[in-house]
């Protein structure tokens, strides 16, 4: 006789299985209130009903009353009694696992199995709420009935006239709530006003034609315009609608402009949010501004199709953590801040190493900051840590959850009422906002805030580049009158490399001004010179300069023009000054004629002999002597020398000093395990032999300095002079003088004379001897003779350009 298998019994386990953990499990157990609370609410209950027995006959004592309900309300007690026995159920499954899973598994499981079956999850929330709801009124009828003597049917339908009865008293409190919200609502809606201001599609004249000199940027936003206009051609296929720009990078270089032109273009309307919108006194006031804007936001997307709203200065939302105090995670795009300069050998490394070293930088960055700070930031974080420096408690966090909500069901009878009616809630259509920000420092925006679905690309606005400068200059000169060639324009757009739309506005302006002044309504090359150096160096201090301080002056800046002009071939000298400026008596400043966007050796070299041009020609226009005023220029070329020896790899050795320094290694007595030997110290070994090669290099350089002024006396003499009589120089007029030409404002010819130059020689002795006494110089400045008495074959010849560079 054979048997057949017996396959698992739920249950039951197969012999030699190992208990599961859902076998060993019992039901969790319940607080005491939860334990007690329905036998509370039974409790209350009956002492109701005995309360209306003794209201309805005042005659009867509690113990009759009691009485008669005991036979009366003996549902009550049935009730006591099924919530008694089902908190005993649930006593002995929390320390009983079978019984526990007998009723879980067996029981209520199958019956969960079987809804499951024939019914949905939403059509068993509905059937159970439909009970729920049938079961409580049930309770309401039979108590109403109770207290007014009656059948609970009759009470249930009796109810409107009990609530009528009641109104004045209900509307007396709710008048009294009421006018309690109101002031407060009103309170929060005066404050939740300003900020917002709502241009209509005929109110934005801006274009993208009048947007210069930021072209690859505009073509990137005018992709994002045209899914905004046409979001099928992305939806269609699978993807989404990117709906959040942010345009970063230095002042003034169009980011708002660019945002008005989106606006323009589209014919949708712009919506400007001041920075300062969402920052108030009072708690909860930004997060209702917040709501306030995104609704008006909802409602003009839907009644034009579209709308477009621009954060100016978004940094003012705020920071909630460690972005802002230099922790990890930065903003996508952008170059984390120890690996900013130069190639990118960062992203060569492995990830290991990668983390290790930026570890290492910001553990470095934390321990070198002072105390004082420190303790700031953590205040300052402790404090915005809430919800952002800028907007207030929970101003930042409205934000990002009206910029990711916008798909949610909205509105009171959408999302309660149909589901008081079993209902689901409508959803929402599609917004067809686009959301523009605009910040200087999009390192202090909040990480979540720059997530994708909410700013979904980032575009830097950066300085423009020469094409776009000479673009802009002609833009804005176009709505002057002016007499500027086309290669005037371009030799402008050279000398301003770092000009941004609005310095170009403000610099044409500024000339038109100048033109004006002096009875003219057309701006001229003068002018625009005139108003550059304005803007630059600011109007000059009103003081006079005694004659051999003036001359003195005069020498120091024109060797450094001279080295200028003789050793920097990469870089063109823009001004060059005697006229006192707040914190400086004189100075040269040089430009290069192109964008360029890495450095050189040599080039780094040309900047120290320029720095030391000022030290070496006073020692050999002066006897040996030297003043005060070569101070910032020392400090100039030896920090570029220390960075060339210590840092960039351009001295005599490879090695980091940084990195030898921080890692303790590279000095003598660090071999052994980084450990100093006695009456050794490792790191000044290491900065004595720094300073050794600093000096060593700065010390050549100044002998080739001291060389070409040796060679070119006669031109820092003649270029003294023009500085001594017009102040003021512009490069080109720096190289008429040097050069024996007519220059711009300066004629450069006179200089070529040697007998004039003979003059000048001796003028330059008057005031040495002048200087060595400490007293007024002998002679005065002389005037530059006629240019009809140059010779053709002028004894003085222009400079070369340097044998002796590098």
């Amino acid at each position: 006789m054979t048997t057949a298998p017996v396959g698992p019994v739920e249950g039951l386990r197969p012999p030699g299985e190992r208990p599961r953990d859902e076998d060993r499990s019992t039901r969790k157990p319940l607080s005491f209130w939860d334990r007690v609370k329905f036998l509370v609410l039974l409790t209350l209950i009956w002492f109701i009903l005995v309360w209306s027995a003794m209201a309805n006959n005042p005659l009867m004592g509690f113990a009759d009353a009691a009485r008669i309900e005991v036979r009366a309300a003996s549902w009550v007690f049935v009730l006591l009694a099924l919530e008694a026995l089902r908190q005993l159920h649930f006593l002995i499954s929390e320390h009983w696992a079978g019984y526990h899973r007998f009723w879980t598994h067996t029981v209520f499981g199958g019956f969960e199995r079987a809804t499951h079956t024939k019914l949905s999850d939403w059509t068993r929330f509905r059937v159970w709420r439909l009970l729920t709801w049938l079961f409580w009124i049930a309770v309401i009828a039979v108590v109403i009935g109770k207290v007014t003597d009656t059948n609970p049917i009759v009470a249930l339908l009796h109810a409107p006239t009990y609530i009528w009865k009641a109104l004045p008293f209900l509307l007396q409190i709710f008048v009294l709530v009421f006018v309690l919200i109101l002031q407060f609502a009103a309170l929060f809606w005066f404050l939740s006003r300003g900020g917002v201001d709502v241009y209509y599609p005929d109110d934005i004249k801006t274009r993208f034609a009048d947007v210069w000199g930021q072209d690859h940027v505009l073509a990137r936003v005018k992709e994002n315009i045209l899914y905004l206009e046409h979001p099928e051609q992305v939806e269609d296929r699978g993807g989404y609608v990117p709906g959040g720009i942010l345009l970063w990078g230095p002042p003034g270089t169009g980011k708002t402009l660019m945002a008005e032109a989106v606006a323009g273009e589209t014919g949708k309307p712009y919506v400007f949010v001041d920075p300062g919108a969402f920052i108030n006194m009072f708690f909860g006031v930004g997060v209702l501004k917040v709501k306030g804007l995104f609704r008006k936001l909802r409602r003009l997307a839907l009644r034009y199709g579209g709308v477009i709203v621009f954060f100016d200065e978004a940094d003012s939302l705020g920071n909630r953590g460690a972005l802002a105090q230099g922790g990890p995670g930065f903003p996508r795009g952008m170059t984390p801040a120890p690996h900013q300069a130069g190639c990118h050998g960062f992203s060569y490394l492995s990830r290991d190493v990668q983390w290790l070293l930026l570890r290492r930088e910001l553990q470095s960055g934390i321990e070198d900051e002072p105390v004082s700070r420190r303790s700031k930031q953590i205040i300052g974080a402790g404090m915005g840590g809430g919800g952002g420096g800028g907007g207030g408690m929970g101003t930042l966090q409205a934000l990002l959850t009206e910029m990711s909500g916008l798909k949610k069901p909205r509105g009171f009878v959408n999302r309660h009422v149909r589901r008081i009616f079993g209902m689901r809630p409508k959803p929402p259509p599609k917004y067809r906002i686009l959301i523009m920000m605009a910040s200087n420092m999009p390192e202090a925006l909040d990480e979540a805030l720059l997530r994708p679905g909410r700013i979904d690309r980032i575009y830097k606005v950066g300085y423009p580049s020469k094409a776009g400068r000479v673009k802009t200059y002609e833009g804005y000169l176009a709505k002057v009158r002016h007499e500027l060639t086309p290669e005037q324009v371009d030799k402008l757009a050279i000398i301003t490399p770092y000009a941004t739309g609005a310095t170009i506005k403000d610099m044409v302006n500024e000339a038109l001004i100048t033109a004006i002044r002096n009875g003219r309504d057309v701006i001229t090359w003068r002018d625009i010179i005139r108003a550059k150096q304005l803007k630059e160096l600011g109007p000059p201090e009103d003081v006079e300069y005694i004659e051999r301080e003036r001359h003195a002056v005069a020498v120091h800046e024109a060797c450094h023009a001279l080295v200028a002009y003789l050793t920097r071939q990469h870089m063109e000298i823009d001004i060059a000054t005697i006229e006192k400026g707040s914190d400086y008596l004189g100075m040269v400043a040089s430009i290069p004629p192109e964008d360029q966007f890495t450095r050189w050796r040599t080039e780094y070299e040309t900047d120290i002999l320029v720095s030391l041009a000022s030290l070496a020609g006073e020692r050999m226009f002066f006897d040996k002597d030297s003043s005060s005023g070569v101070s910032g220029d020392l400090e100039s070329a030896t920090t570029v020398a220390s960075f060339m020896e210590g840092f960039w790899g351009m001295g005599s050795t490879v090695s980091s000093y940084s990195t030898a320094k921080r890692l303790e290694v590279g000095a003598p007595g660090g071999g052994q395990g980084g450990r100093k030997k006695k009456g050794q110290d490792p790191e000044a070994e290491l900065r004595r032999a720094l300073a050794d090669r600093i000096e060593d290099s700065l010390t050549g350089l100044l002998a080739r300095v001291e060389e070409l002024l040796t060679q070119n006396r006669e031109n820092v003499l003649c270029l003294a002079h023009a500085l001594e009589s017009h102040k003021t120089l512009s490069g080109d007029d720096v190289l008429a003088v040097l050069e024996h030409r007519q220059g711009p404002l300066v004629d450069g010819r006179p200089y070529g004379n040697a007998a004039f130059v003979q003059r000048l020689e001796e003028y330059h002795q008057g005031a040495a001897a002048a200087h060595r006494s400490h007293s007024k110089a002998p002679l005065s400045l002389p005037a530059a003779p006629s240019p009809m008495w140059v010779p053709q074959d002028a004894a003085v010849a222009a400079p070369a350009p340097d044998q002796f560079g590098p």
